[in-house]
């Protein structure tokens, strides 16, 4: 069954949402504004914040779900509006919205940071909108937006590839409209598997519902799944993963550099990828590459003897701290947590990032809506949600990614950029994926409409200070090119 969402005529305020028929949730609260300011790069900001709701109806006209937004707007002709996904699946837009690029920020998701820590939001120097409005949409199932309709029927209608694409894409058209926005540039962010999302929407934006997307940016995409596969024959999965765990031994021993990380990137798809090629046809060559890969890592000789030079990530992680009684984040290696089960033969803890990040920003959200922004609502706020994890789809679409709708979108518009940027430390969806599939796209016109660039960090590179700053940057040149 097919989902759409349809937009309310503009008003000022909205009603209060009706729940659904034969459904027992109480409703969502109509729109709530309120007006903030921050300081971004020495100049004081002043803006709107608005919660509100966006429903999503089934081909027969039945209200099926609430698409909840956080959008941020400033006065003035002309801006551009950017759309934020995180991702998952079942991740809320709170880690865009408040590690990235909103104009409030929260400390997380770096090495010594607390679950327990003060959520105390700060202006965020990082922040995007001094140069566009920002609007954080959250999937079904994350942050406040929910189905109304029962579990067999949320699945089919938003838990699985191609429905997802269908109801997020027009949830931005309905923005658009609802909010006199049709006309002005248009641009989408998506992190991690809302990286696999970003593609699909633009292109079908474009292709079904006549919005063009004036540029896109993917934040540590799930683009392309299928490159970690075959790893007995294909040198790719190794390849892949060599760069980011020697970015992250680089980094511990403060020579982290983009000239260093070249000539990684240059070993690894030469001497590297034809050693591996060659297998046990050249014992020497073979013998060279393992001497090399560990004077590159730092990891235990043994141990990248016995692995054969190919690093397994989930092994990796479990090594490269073992002495200090920790475990690896595969968001960030560098970020750690004691492992509770150290002679496990297989991983049993959660992440450590996971661990730590979930708490302050559910407290910090669940506070600046109910609290500043009086969008006064009943209803568990999801981060991050298991559950819809679990209930996804992971059907052939998904294993399919993202490149080819990448590819037809460029295609279908010249004037479209693409800029997808990375982490050197992420191992969940490491920078050499992008950089090799890109590799292999057709030049379309100019050569910098669809570009890579990597920084310092892990999979939300973006919390720290610097890497955030160089994002900025690097987005406001994109989209001055516009």
């Amino acid at each position: 069954m097919a989902v759409r969402a349809f937009a309310e005529d503009a008003k000022p305020e909205s009603k209060t949402e009706k729940p659904a028929e034969g459904t027992s949730l109480p409703p969502l609260p109509a729109d709530a504004h309120t007006e903030q300011t921050a300081e971004i790069n020495g100049k004081t900001l002043h803006y709107t914040v608005t919660v509100g709701t966006l429903p999503t109806y089934n081909k027969d006209g039945k209200q099926v779900g609430s698409v909840v937004y956080t959008a941020y707007t400033v006065d003035g002709a002309n801006r551009p509006v950017t759309f934020a996904l995180n991702g998952g699946p079942g991740a809320s837009s709170v880690y865009l919205n408040f590690g990235a690029i909103g104009p409030k920020r929260l400390k997380v998701g770096n090495e010594g940071d607390s679950a327990s820590d003060p959520t105390t939001l700060s202006d965020n120097p990082n922040s995007w909108l001094d140069f566009t409005d920002l609007v954080f949409i959250d999937p079904i199932g994350t942050g406040f937006s929910r189905s109304s309709v029962p579990e067999d029927q949320t699945k089919k209608l938003f838990y699985t590839t191609v429905p997802d694409i269908e109801y997020l894409s027009r949830a931005i058209y309905d923005w658009l409209i609802k909010n006199n926005r049709i006309a002005s540039r248009k641009y989408l962010v998506g992190e991690s598997y809302g990286g696999f999302r970003g593609p699909r929407i633009t292109y079908y934006l474009q292709s079904q519902l006549g919005v063009a997307m004036n540029g896109v940016v993917l934040v540590s995409p799930y683009l392309n799944p299928t490159i970690s596969d075959n790893g007995d024959l294909s040198p790719i999965p190794w390849m892949v993963s060599l760069p980011p765990i020697t970015a992250a031994h680089l980094e511990r021993e403060n020579k982290l550099t983009p000239q260093a990380m070249a000539d990684v990137i240059a070993y690894d798809e030469g001497e590297y990828a034809t050693t591996l090629i060659k297998g046990r046809a050249d014992a020497d060559a073979t013998q060279k590459m393992i001497q090399k890969v560990t004077e590159m890592t730092g990891l235990d000789p043994e141990f990248v003897k016995h692995s054969g030079g190919r690093l397994e990530i989930g092994a990796y992680l479990r090594e490269v701290h073992r002495e200090e009684g920790k475990i690896g984040s595969i968001y960030d290696s560098n970020v750690t947590s004691f492992d509770p089960f150290p002679y496990s033969p297989d991983q049993q803890a959660n992440d450590p990032i996971l661990a730590a990040i979930i708490a302050p920003t559910t407290t910090a959200m669940v506070d600046f809506v109910t609290r500043v922004v009086g969008w006064k609502v009943d209803a568990r706020y999801n981060a991050l949600s298991y559950d819809v994890n679990r209930l996804w789809d992971r059907d052939a679409a998904l294993r399919e990614g993202s490149t080819e709708q990448l590819r037809e979108a460029v295609a279908a518009d010249p004037k479209l950029r693409v800029m997808i940027v990375h982490g050197w430390n992420d191992l969940s969806c490491p920078f050499m994926g992008s950089v090799l599939t890109v590799d292999q796209m057709p030049v379309m016109g100019d050569p910098t409409r669809v570009s890579v660039h990597e920084y310092p960090g892990g999979h939300m590179f973006y919390t720290r200070n610097s890497s955030g700053g160089e994002l900025k940057k690097d987005v406001m040149e994109m989209y001055a090119k516009h």
